[in-house]
């Protein structure tokens, strides 16, 4: 069973650097991407639907929602681009991207000088 975990896991990795690649590729439709993009920003992102700190629960979404977006971006990408994707991916190092860091980064500031703000205003 622990086998079979991880190979589950390497999969899912591979897809997921698939998944990336193919959100790339101009010959994937447009709806694709877009899904691509959201399944990728909510995986990256420090907010959860459900919060990580609630035990055992807040892995949960983790582990359903991002496996399922990741596939449902599968079933959409046309298969031999997938095909492509993946053994691309086999060969690519994970994608690093500095501009990503610093979205994340601005959008937590922003986030953090908007609560400031509006606490501010309430208690001000």
């Amino acid at each position: 069973m622990l086998e079979a975990i991880k190979t589950w896991a390497r999969t899912l990795k591979r897809d997921s650097r698939a998944v990336y690649l193919a959100a790339r590729d101009p010959r994937v439709p447009w709806y694709a991407k877009l899904l691509a993009v959201a399944v990728a920003g909510y995986a990256l992102s420090p907010i959860d639907l459900i919060p990580d700190f609630i035990p055992v629960i807040g892995y949960l979404d983790d582990l359903v929602l991002v496996p399922l977006g990741i596939w449902l971006v599968i079933a959409l990408v046309p298969k031999e681009i997938m095909i492509e994707c993946r053994a691309r991916a086999n060969e690519a190092s994970p994608p690093a991207s500095r501009a990503a860091m610093a979205v994340i980064i601005l959008v937590w500031i922003s986030a953090a000088l908007a609560l400031g703000w509006a606490a501010y205003t309430y208690w001000g």
